[in-house]
């Protein structure tokens, strides 16, 4: 093995066990909810309305965390997010474990979900700027596929530790410190190394929106990942209260449903992102698996006295049909210049998590108009792909492209 590929390899591992430690403690808070709050002493209502507020702010936190560690990553380097979100995401995640009021769980949510934010979108810009343009699918693939496991270690842990949610955090918090020694073996990206000698604009977020044409390819990388994180953020997160709904007896919490459902992702990302390898095409992949989800909503709203294991196998599947992660955030990478990469692949996967506030918004509104919390959830869900099935229509070929040149 060449030195070349050596560094290639440390790149991408590392890249992927940063990811995985983000998934960690980003699904890590939905498995924990009911148990976290109840020893805060909420009641059954402050537990699903107050659990949902802590989901947003986390959101919100990411949000507002993608740009920060988007810009930084073009105007100072792609190692610096790796090294300054993982600390930050690290530390909160250990506080996270020592909290006594609600109070508390809000702003350190926040804090956590900033500091996550930046580690997919530096992890995928590096990534791809390392790799050729005909194997860097394989190393996104990779990266997202190993990654999103670490919802299933969450999963696994909690049960482990015997549902003690302060563990999990304190866990969560070590393994991203022991992630942070391997990091210090990861090379710059040499496309990064070429641009700090130009005099352009670097991580400029209002080059975005300076042209027209630009701007709509970013509001359609955008777009087109919402249905993940609707499935994460509403079907899966509150799958205990959908399930009483169902006639589906014994789910006492949503971690099982959720390990499944990632098992289910970790799948569906390494068959997209194979797909669009051997296919040599990103839009049509996504246009399939788009389509796989809008079906899969449908679905969730026809279940009626499934077996626990018949609805933990739907959710495997459910994890398959929006398992599209790896080629969005590739897309993504592809559609912008070196000068923007960073900003756009950090800020957009980031857009989208916090682009639950509006479809939760959008969920619980429909719920006041009178309708019933199932038809709420299958309308929301087919309004969602419909918006990304447009979107990925619309979205222009990026397999192959050269990735060394700049937005002016």
């Amino acid at each position: 093995m060449t030195q070349k590929q050596k560094i290639l390899n440390v790149a991408v591992i590392v890249a992927a066990l940063g990811y995985l430690v983000d998934i960690y403690d980003l699904v890590l808070f939905t498995i924990v909810r009911v148990k976290s709050l109840q020893s805060l002493g909420l009641s059954d209502l402050d537990i699903e309305n107050k659990g949902m507020l802590l989901l947003n702010i986390q959101m919100v936190g990411m949000l507002l965390g993608g740009i920060f560690w988007g810009i930084l990553g073009d105007k100072k380097g792609r190692l610096s997010v790796l090294f300054g979100s993982i600390v930050m995401y690290s530390i909160a995640n250990i506080l996270n474990g020592m909290v006594q009021t609600i109070d508390q769980y809000y702003i350190l949510r926040f804090i956590a979900g900033f500091g996550l934010a930046g580690e997919l979108g530096a992890g995928i810009t590096l990534v791809a700027e390392i790799m050729t343009k005909e194997n860097r699918g394989w190393g996104t693939t990779i990266v997202a596929t190993v990654g999103v496991f670490g919802a299933v270690i969450a999963g696994l842990v909690f049960k482990i530790s015997g549902g003690d949610w302060r563990l999990c955090y304190y866990i969560g918090g070590g393994l991203g410190f022991l992630l942070l020694f391997l990091r210090v073996f990861v090379f710059e990206s040499v496309m990064f190394d070429k641009l700090k000698e130009l005099d352009v604009k670097k991580g400029h977020f209002g080059l975005i929106f300076s042209n027209t044409n630009r701007l709509k390819k970013y509001i359609k990388c955008i777009l087109i990942g919402l249905p993940t994180w609707f499935t994460i953020g509403i079907i899966v997160s509150f799958s205990p209260e959908f399930a009483k709904l169902q006639g589906v007896e014994g789910i006492k919490d949503a971690s099982i449903p959720i390990t499944c459902c990632y098992i289910g992702i970790t799948l569906g990302d390494f068959i997209c992102g194979f797909l669009s390898q051997i296919f040599k095409t990103r839009r049509k992949v996504m246009l399939l698996f788009l389509s796989l989800s809008m079906f899969s909503f449908v679905w969730f709203y026809l279940i009626k006295d499934y077996t626990p294991m018949q609805y933990y196998i739907f959710f495997i599947w459910l994890g398959i049909s929006v398992g599209f992660w790896a080629v969005m955030v590739t897309i993504a990478a592809e559609s912008f210049g070196t000068n923007l990469r960073s900003t756009v692949t950090t800020t957009v996967p980031n857009f989208v998590r916090g682009a639950l506030v509006v479809i939760t918004i959008l969920y619980k509104a429909f719920q006041s108009m009178g309708i019933a919390k199932m038809e709420a959830v299958l309308i929301t869900g087919v309004i969602v792909a419909g918006i990304s099935l447009i979107m990925a229509y619309r979205t222009e070929e990026t397999y192959g492209k050269d990735l060394e040149y700049i937005e002016v």
